[in-house]
């Protein structure tokens, strides 16, 4: 029996095809997935979010009779990246969380709160996710509360804040920084939490609010011109945007430096241990094998995940298989914006330049890019 969300018969209504989507029954699409990317990169789409986990870290009372941190002192040893650069309630940082063996359990967004830390992780990963965070937690001084409460709304696109401070109270959100979130400040939606984040690679919001609350504003935002989109066009929108898909770019087999989630590993303080640190330093040290790129291909061909990626001194022959370094495309798909197909690969760190994939019985010739193809609507490489 699939899991649903408070908004599956708005979806129905709408006309959204429904597929299985990690166990929870969700809109691949409306009708057109490449119209939805497309008003997505034009102007303002919305999605249901809801299957993603909202879980709060808070201090447990008080230790020796004085209020404790413990929730910031657990935060710092759970994630790879450091919860200390977040000054301000409302901040928010991306960041992975790693099994002893510097792999990535998940990939997360924790926020600042004025009682603690929000985190929201990946349905997918939901029970092994609260099963390793409770696990870590019984060391500290912390209440783990998951909130499936809550539901969540995505609005994106160019003019995505702009309709949404129609309808919200724009005071409250209209100041926000990109990846900083704040509660509205009117009574009857006080517990609304509205962040300057998205999976896009466009601006908007992500809006966690009730359940109960969550087809009323869906129907007002539709009303307001924002167009329903499903997950198909949430995939080529992240992929165009080169952000990682727990399970694709990386997982608990994958460092997050061979995932091009380096940047996300806070190494100072050097005295901060975190799990996986130990790893992740040896690695350093030595120098990662792989890395994840960016791969066009403007000729006829779709790139896929699973394809072989292949170097060898410019050769292109099928025959010379045996002589080639290989990686592999971790994600591929024609991109609507760029009108030709894209990919992310894992490939030796010697690939440079342009490199083959091989499509069915061909070896293509692809460009070899930084792994980020469109943001804000323009191309980027």
């Amino acid at each position: 029996m699939l899991e649903e969300t408070a908004l599956v018969n708005v979806h129905r209504e709408m006309g959204g095809k429904l597929v299985d989507f990690g166990g929870w029954n969700m809109p691949l699409h409306y009708g057109s997935q490449i119209e939805e990317h497309n008003w997505v990169r034009s102007d303002a789409g919305m999605f249901d979010v809801s299957h993603m986990t909202v879980v709060d870290i808070a201090d447990a009372g008080e230790v020796n009779g004085e209020a404790n941190n413990g929730a910031r002192v657990f935060l710092r040893y759970l994630l790879a990246n450091d919860v200390d650069k977040l000054k301000l309630d409302g901040k928010a940082l991306y960041s992975g969380m790693l099994n002893t063996e510097g792999g990535v359990i998940d990939d997360l967004i924790v926020y600042k709160m004025a009682f603690g830390y929000r985190l929201v992780v990946n349905c997918a990963t939901r029970e092994k996710d609260l099963a390793w965070i409770n696990k870590q937690a019984q060391a500290y001084a912390v209440t783990v509360s998951e909130r499936p409460e809550m539901a969540m709304i995505a609005v994106q696109g160019p003019n995505a804040r702009a309709k949404v401070h129609q309808l919200l109270n724009a005071e409250a959100i209209e100041s926000l920084a990109i990846f900083q979130g704040a509660f509205l400040n009117k009574a009857e939606r006080s517990d609304w939490f509205v962040a300057r984040t998205g999976y896009t690679g466009e601006d908007g919001y992500e809006i966690m609010l009730p359940q109960a609350q969550a087809e009323g504003f869906w129907r007002e935002l539709r009303a307001a011109g924002v167009a329903p989109c499903g997950l198909g066009a949430r995939d080529t929108l992240r992929l165009e945007a080169g952000m990682n898909l727990y399970g694709h770019e990386m997982d608990e087999q994958t460092s997050p430096l061979v995932a091009n989630m380096g940047w996300t590993v806070a190494w100072n303080p050097e005295d901060r241990d975190f799990i996986g640190r130990a790893v992740l330093e040896a690695e350093k040290a030595v120098g990662v094998s792989h890395k994840l790129v960016g791969l066009v291909l403007t000729e006829r061909g779709v790139l896929r995940e699973g394809q072989q990626v292949t170097l060898a001194n410019g050769k292109a022959s099928a025959n010379d298989t045996d002589a080639l370094e290989t990686g592999v495309i971790t994600s591929g798909t024609f991109s609507p914006t760029l009108g030709y197909s894209i990919a992310l690969a894992r490939v030796p760190v010697s690939f440079s330049g342009e490199v083959c994939v091989q499509v069915r019985n061909k070896l293509l010739p692809v460009a070899l890019v930084k792994p980020c193809f469109v943001r804000n609507g323009q191309k980027v490489f």
